[in-house]
């Protein structure tokens, strides 16, 4: 994700979370400044949301309007910068020629909660962890066009969807079945899957061997697992996520757990609230706390939450500032 820089604002701008290794990253800009925050598990992380949430751009580029957009949006720009950043993406099919070596990949996120997908070889697991899954293997190697062909003969034949929403990720994701259960279930689609090789297979795309991949422990999700147990032991799963963010709300607590876009932030009440990353880019942030020295960064000892929450998992929206 990429975020529009506007020189007039005062505060930070958030590049949305990335995970270049096993371990998430938020990135800042602000004005010709670029900063990255290594997250940790058990560390304060907070900031205040300033002003009005513009269009981040599209493919690095400034939204020429500088237009505003909603605060519910997770892509975060206007309708044509959408257009164009979909334009010149990987499943827009536009680039045929593509001479890079793609794979597809085979990801599991809850109970009976699949998908085929394909990434950029060169790009490892990034793809699976930016996308939250808790486990998964890769299929097969090969050109753009065959990776992609093969994930259309997989989704029909399978039965699975080309996406999963994160809210129904969040939903499973404080109540995971064991290991065990998890490589178990991603080893039946890798069955299934390697079932229909030579049968709409394409030639060019070699197959992988079965290899479960488990994040549980990457995501901070096991807390027998992950690193800062003793300084997170007895986080319950999340229930709550903001909605959204307004002029001068704040967000801030202590960082449990992260998955995908999701951050898990541990507040007063004793409980967890779910921040959707995708939700703060486009928006001034400032830090809640006083700066010190050169480290301006947005951060926070303590917690305090005052924007909209929802209730994970279909309930009410709890309405007002919390």
């Amino acid at each position: 994700m990429t975020c529009a820089v506007r020189e007039s604002g005062g505060g930070w701008r958030c590049a949305g979370v990335r995970w270049p290794r096993e371990v998430p990253e938020l990135g800042w800009n602000r004005g010709g400044d670029r900063r990255v925050s290594v997250l940790a598990y058990g560390a304060g992380l907070g900031f205040r949301a300033v002003g009005e949430r513009h269009c981040v751009g599209a493919r690095g580029n400034v939204c020429p309007l500088g237009a505003v957009v909603p605060g519910r949006s997770t892509g975060g720009r206007c309708a044509e910068c959408a257009r164009l950043d979909r334009a010149h993406s990987v499943a827009a099919d536009t680039m045929a020629e593509d001479p890079r070596t793609y794979r597809v990949y085979l990801a599991w996120f809850g109970p009976g909660m699949v998908k085929v997908g394909i990434t950029g070889e060169e790009r490892g697991a990034a793809r699976l962890r930016e996308q939250g899954a808790v486990a998964f293997s890769w299929l097969g190697r090969g050109p753009l066009m065959a990776a992609r062909r093969t994930e259309e003969v997989l989704r029909a034949a399978l039965g699975v969807p080309d996406r999963i929403p994160y809210a129904k990720k969040r939903a499973v994701r404080g109540q995971l079945p064991d290991v065990e259960e998890r490589a178990g279930a991603v080893a039946e689609l890798y069955a299934r899957a390697a079932e229909l090789e030579g049968r709409g297979w394409p030639e060019s795309l070699e197959r992988l061997p079965l290899e479960v991949v488990d994040q549980v422990g990457t995501f901070g999700l096991d807390l027998d697992s992950a690193p800062g147990r003793s300084a997170r032991e007895g986080a319950p799963a999340p229930v709550r996520s903001v909605r959204e963010l307004v002029d001068g709300g704040v967000v801030a607590g202590r960082l449990v757990a992260a998955a995908g876009p999701d951050l898990h932030l541990a507040v007063a009440d004793g409980g967890v609230v779910v921040l959707d990353t995708r939700l703060i880019t486009g928006w001034d942030l400032t830090a809640v706390t006083r700066a010190t020295g050169a480290k301006e960064m947005p951060e926070v000892i303590g917690s305090d939450v005052r924007v909209p929450l929802i209730d994970i998992g279909g309930g009410a929206v709890q309405g007002g500032l919390f």
